[in-house]
């Protein structure tokens, strides 16, 4: 069978995006017949203003990603941290590269999910999430919500948990929390059930 090929692109300024990519990467992993990889977005902030705000630094071990390297995927998963309401501006800022494959929507019906760290209740679990689908709809991709398919964890009201129908996400509170263990939960059942929807996509193209 066909390998499906799923990048995993994201930005992460304090690390709480980068701790749930991996998560995701994780179970999109260990699905059979999927190959996913970990891109971040470049950074566009001056190394001045990152020490100001105590930015973590960015890791060894993945790579910076191209717009045009997002023909290669056949499906993507895009995580980031909430700003106003709205994806960061260095996600913005690579969406707004994109213009020539979105020129020739080669993107064009790729499935996509995505995933976020917001500050806390009032700072974007949803809105975010709102917010981004329109970047995929330009493209022409395939939105894939996470829906309530993770169970009984979805209503969890005993504990503080990010994520919305929409994908999975974090709460980052002034920078200090770390993402739960349920929520790292529900990013590796994110990926492995994204994963598992790109593959049958994948297969179907093919037919």
């Amino acid at each position: 069978m066909a390998v499906t090929k799923i990048y995993i692109v994201y930005y992460s300024l304090h690390g709480h995006v980068e701790t749930m990519a991996r998560e995701v990467l994780r179970g999109a992993n260990s699905v059979p017949d999927v190959e996913a990889t970990l891109w971040q977005v470049p950074e566009t902030l001056p190394e001045k203003i990152l020490e100001k705000v105590k930015a973590v630094p960015r890791p060894d071990d993945v790579a910076d990603i191209r717009p045009e390297q997002l023909a290669e995927a056949d499906g993507f998963m895009f995580g980031f941290p909430s700003r106003f309401g709205v994806m960061a501006s260095q996600v913005m800022t690579f969406f707004d590269n994109t213009s020539d494959i979105w020129t020739t929507q080669a993107l064009a019906g790729k499935p996509a999910g995505i995933f976020w760290s917001t500050g806390f209740h009032g700072g974007g679990q949803e809105l975010t999430a709102l917010t981004a689908v329109t970047k995929l709809a330009h493209h022409g991709m395939i939105f894939v919500p996470v829906g309530y398919t993770f169970g009984k964890s979805m209503y969890e009201m005993g504990e503080v948990k990010g994520g919305s129908p929409y994908g999975s996400g974090t709460y980052a509170a002034d920078g200090s929390r770390e993402p739960t263990e349920l929520e790292i939960q529900q990013a590796n059942y994110h990926g492995k059930y994204f994963a598992g929807i790109a593959k049958k996509l994948k297969k179907r193209s093919t037919v």
